[in-house]
């Protein structure tokens, strides 16, 4: 019996290995290195890191020019005001007492036995 069971065996071992051939096919996916949220959030992260630089660049822009313009501006101050300095100084000249009474004389006119004062302006 030994032989006939051996048969049987090799029969059924026949039978069933064809159906042992039909292979399943499985489709594996690849996994990517960074998810789709994260690719969102990344991309969230950049354009306001990219939004605050060129508002920062902006920024420092006008800062820039403002403070160009003030020194320009005290530079226009400045020399106004030696050139009021430098009028004063002049309006001080031209008022002397003696010179007013030289050019008085140069014009013809007479001064009196009488003592000439300097008028003291009340707003220097």
């Amino acid at each position: 019996m030994s032989a006939s069971h051996a048969r049987s065996w090799q029969q059924q071992t026949q039978t069933t290995a064809p159906k042992k051939d039909k292979q399943v096919v499985i489709k594996v996916k690849k996994q990517s290195w960074i998810t789709k949220g994260e690719k969102v959030l990344y991309s969230l992260v950049g354009t306001c890191l990219i939004t605050a630089a060129m508002y920062m660049v902006s920024f420092a822009s006008s800062t820039d020019t403002i403070n160009r313009d003030l020194q320009a501006l005290q530079n226009d101050v400045q020399k106004q005001q030696v050139l009021n300095e430098g009028l004063l100084f002049e309006k001080k000249e031209l008022s002397r007492p003696e010179r007013i009474v030289k050019i008085a004389k140069e014009n013809g006119l007479q001064i009196q036995d009488a003592e000439i004062k300097q008028v003291s302006v009340l707003n220097k």
